[in-house]
């Protein structure tokens, strides 16, 4: 537009405004819309993931490049299975099942593992815990509700082990992981007894793995990472899994 039609166009605005006690400017231009374009979310431009609901299957469990992303260079051997057994580190939470905890016994486990020697009585375990990478065990409990209920329920078994005496292995501080409304973890890293000297993590220390308690809509897991990966890696490591779940 051209300066002098501009300056045409204020000074009619300004007389009419004169005359009926105020300015009438010319209205803005609407905002140009792409046809089909949804809303853009926040942060990374991913689409906001809806919270998982429906029976479980091998696909809503982590995958093994996700050890990769984050450092891990072993090979990975991936062992799936449908049934119980036991969820939690025995030495704090006790040897217990899903079926025993939650009156569930039809999970999907998935052992990652850098070995091929399997536990006989369950080839998601390797028979040396030095070949073990992580294990995840993840179920469908028929409602979001449901599904908040038992994770609250598996995380309180943990929280026990947050204090231990001296020179026993102690999960570290509660950390939570938010992903979208309905989808979210709380993770606590491990720490070896030689670094537990007060009865709890120390301050300032890196974990070495740890345990998560992930909830995705009526989609519910625990994965436990014996790989030795710090607070970033496992930050990483449950995001991916409780996304994926």
């Amino acid at each position: 537009m051209r300066a002098r039609t501009i300056v045409v166009i204020l000074a009619v605005a300004v007389g009419l405004g004169l005359l009926t006690g105020r300015f009438l400017l010319p209205a803005r231009s609407a905002p140009t819309v792409t046809p089909g374009a949804g809303p853009s979310s926040p942060g990374n431009g991913s689409p906001v993931p809806k919270p998982a609901g429906g029976p479980m299957t091998d696909g809503h469990l982590l995958a093994a490049a996700a050890f990769r992303k984050v450092g891990f260079r072993k090979h990975i051997y991936v062992r799936d299975r449908v049934g119980d057994g036991r969820y939690a580190n025995a030495a704090c939470a006790g040897e217990k099942t899903l079926g025993e905890t939650l009156g569930r016994s039809d999970s999907h486990f998935r052992g990652f593992v850098t070995t091929r020697d399997a536990d006989v009585s369950d080839p998601t375990l390797a028979v040396d815990i030095q070949g073990q990478v992580a294990r995840e065990v993840a179920a469908d409990a028929g409602s979001p509700a449901l599904a908040q209920n038992f994770t609250q329920r598996l995380l309180l078994e943990e929280v026990p082990c947050q204090e231990e005496p001296a020179t026993h292995w102690v999960y570290g501080p509660t950390h939570t992981i938010d992903v979208a409304p309905g989808i979210g973890a709380s993770w606590m890293g491990s720490y070896d007894g030689d670094l537990n000297t007060t009865g709890t993590a120390p301050r300032g220390k890196e974990p070495c793995g740890g345990i998560a308690i992930l909830r995705n809509g009526s989609h519910y897991g625990v994965l436990e990472v014996d790989a030795c990966l710090d607070t970033a890696a496992m930050t990483r490591i449950v995001r991916a899994a409780v996304t994926q779940l």
